[in-house]
């Protein structure tokens, strides 16, 4: 089996030699990462299984296509790249794209229609519980065999249930620019990016910055934590994997039952940080959103914004230069940070509708294979798009992205990537109470035992009803 660590490696450090990812199923727009977007979660039962399910034919004549897009950021792209091969190979592809925070049940809606999509996404193991019954088996096809590890793919009872078609990375976001004014001053404890290496020293520099923040012409040491269904997953789910990350990590494991929430106070230590230390009060964010946590931090209004790579797009032009983008893995405070590196993973898994008519599936798997494997859909994935992508077709199509670099520096120099193990959280139920509980304790409505409960006692409750015999 091809070794997922080392290919990771060597592709990252690539990519900072080229010089040059973006989008997590979540930027400002998208529907969960985990950037994000909503992830699709087995909160509840997919359509009904149908009858038989029919082996694709080899032939794609008077095939079509319907791709339900994830990820609202690169919406345009996707109809665009389409577009591009109807145009060349007379074969229809429609695109539609879920709204944020939707992706789960617009997919359950539409595979309910005679003309369901043919390709479509699941978030990984939790999300495939769900739909594995209409997952074709792609393991003799073309995209399959350009997938650079087994590592990666979905596969269940030997079957290739679903492709990840982009790796990506997130943490916190900082401007070098105004962090390396912070380190000039005289009132600065921290004086360079080496010594920003953990929790305490994260939580110097973010008080000593927002007691000082017009003096440094900012709004606020971080971004706004907004928590609309735009800006929730960054906090609900992305944060959330930390804590997670780290009892796995403790324990040996890779999923549970029953999550011990053994970090949750350092959960909460960093949620204090964000929300206690930016551009609003921790009254305000729940009318504050994805768009303007990400203008903030465009335009220099706050030195540090949690997101991944994807948010590139939506910071690049603005008021950071490239060269001043940097981004720091999320020090909660765990033994051992100081070697932590960025939360890398995917979320994004396509997947083939096994229950579509055999000229559809197979014209779906020659659309998969010309996106990864012709110029133009290469070119579209990894420059227009901005993905670092798991397919050896990409060696000379690296992203032209600052993040994406600054995650390679923390391969190179040999710091331990946190997986993204915010997949086996157990619902979206689970993540909404989460998050709602999160939202109650920063306006001082609730308390962290509510949190506690949420991410504990929910954890337990949810899994039980999703894994119900």
């Amino acid at each position: 089996m091809r070794n997922v660590k080392r290919w990771l490696a060597l592709s990252m450090v690539a990519a900072m030699a080229a010089g040059t990812l973006a989008g997590c199923g979540g930027s400002s727009s998208a529907a969960e990462s985990a950037a994000p977007a909503s992830s699709a979660a087995a909160e509840s039962s997919a359509p009904a299984e149908s009858e038989a399910e029919a082996p694709a034919e080899a032939s794609a004549e008077g095939g079509k296509v319907y791709y339900l897009n994830f990820k609202p950021e690169q919406a345009d792209q996707w109809v665009a790249l389409a577009e591009k091969y109807t145009e060349e190979t007379g074969v229809q592809v429609d695109v539609q794209t879920a709204a944020s925070g939707t992706y789960e049940s617009t997919l359950k809606a539409e595979m309910a229609k005679s003309d369901a999509p043919t390709m479509f996404q699941v978030n990984g193991p939790v999300g495939l519980a769900s739909w594995k019954d209409y997952c074709y088996d792609m393991s003799g096809s073309k995209v399959y065999a350009d997938l650079a590890s087994d590592d990666y793919a979905l596969i269940e009872d030997g079957k290739v249930q679903g492709i990840p078609y982009v790796i990506e990375t997130y943490g916190i976001i900082y401007n070098k620019a105004i962090l390396n004014d912070y380190f000039s001053k005289d009132y600065a404890t921290i004086k360079s990016i080496d010594e920003l290496n953990n929790f305490a020293a994260l939580k110097t520099v973010a008080e000593e910055i927002q007691a000082n923040k017009d003096d440094l012409g900012v709004e606020g040491a971080f971004t706004s934590s907004g928590m609309d269904s735009s800006s929730d997953w960054r906090f609900k789910t992305h944060l959330a994997n930390l804590p997670i990350y780290y009892e796995y990590k403790d324990k040996g494991i890779g999923a549970t039952d029953a999550i011990e929430g053994t970090y949750l106070d350092n959960y909460k230590q960093i949620w204090d940080l964000y929300i206690n230390n930016a551009t609003c009060e921790p009254s305000m964010i729940s009318s504050k959103t994805g768009e303007d946590a990400a203008s903030e931090f465009a335009l220099g209004e706050a030195v540090f914004y949690q997101n991944g790579t994807w948010a590139y797009n939506d910071i690049k032009d603005n008021e950071v230069a490239d060269e001043d983008l940097g981004m720091l893995p999320i020090y909660i405070g765990a033994t051992g940070e100081e070697n932590q590196g960025l939360c890398t993973g995917s979320e994004n898994y396509w997947c083939v509708n096994s229950k579509a008519d055999p000229a559809d599936i197979q014209a779906t798997l020659d659309f998969m294979a010309w996106v990864v494997e012709s110029d133009a859909g290469r070119e579209a994935l990894a420059n227009e798009m901005g993905f670092v992508t798991p397919f050896t077709t990409f060696d000379e199509y690296l992203p032209a992205n600052p993040l994406v670099q600054a995650n390679a520096e923390y391969t190179k120099a040999g710091k331990t990537a946190v997986s993204w193990n915010f997949t086996t959280m157990p619902s979206e139920n689970w993540k909404n109470v989460l998050g709602s509980a999160l939202l109650e304790y920063a306006q001082g409505t609730g308390d962290w035992d509510a949190v506690k409960t949420a991410f504990v006692d929910g954890w337990a409750t949810e899994y039980a009803a999703a894994n119900a015999q």
